[in-house]
């Protein structure tokens, strides 16, 4: 029996959601859930411990990576695997993703089409 994944997307652009949400649910028929700010991401990473976050690098409030290191900090969402959305493409930049845990890096703009063999290919997922 297949399992569907969960997916959570954490970004505050409701387009990049929505795009996002649409390639999974269309191609992967993954189950999506969706946050506009990194502390409503927390709180559903939480609540419903996704198999993966995607998550945005610039956010107003708490950032991508702020983000990252509060569901770090919690046992219960450290386990969760974590790829950041970014625009960020800088070495600089890629080179700071390097140094912290997260299982990956899709820079923006992306291809929807692709996406789901991004996280696939990032995540060992068959």
């Amino acid at each position: 029996m297949v399992t569907t994944k969960r997916v959570l997307i954490v970004d505050d652009d409701i387009g990049i959601r929505r795009i996002v949400q649409l390639t999974l649910n269309a191609i992967a028929d993954w189950e999506v859930l969706l946050a506009s700010s990194g502390s409503e991401g927390v709180a559903i990473a939480e609540t419903e411990l996704p198999d993966a976050i995607l998550l945005d690098v610039m956010m107003p409030g708490m950032d991508g990576i702020e983000t990252f290191i509060k569901m770090q900090a919690n046992p219960n969402t450290k386990p969760i695997p974590i790829i950041l959305l970014t625009a960020k493409t800088k070495v600089s930049e890629q080179q700071h993703f390097n140094n912290i845990a997260i299982a990956g890096v899709i820079t923006k703009p992306f291809k929807a089409p692709q996406l789901v063999d991004q996280i696939c290919s990032i995540l060992n997922w068959n």
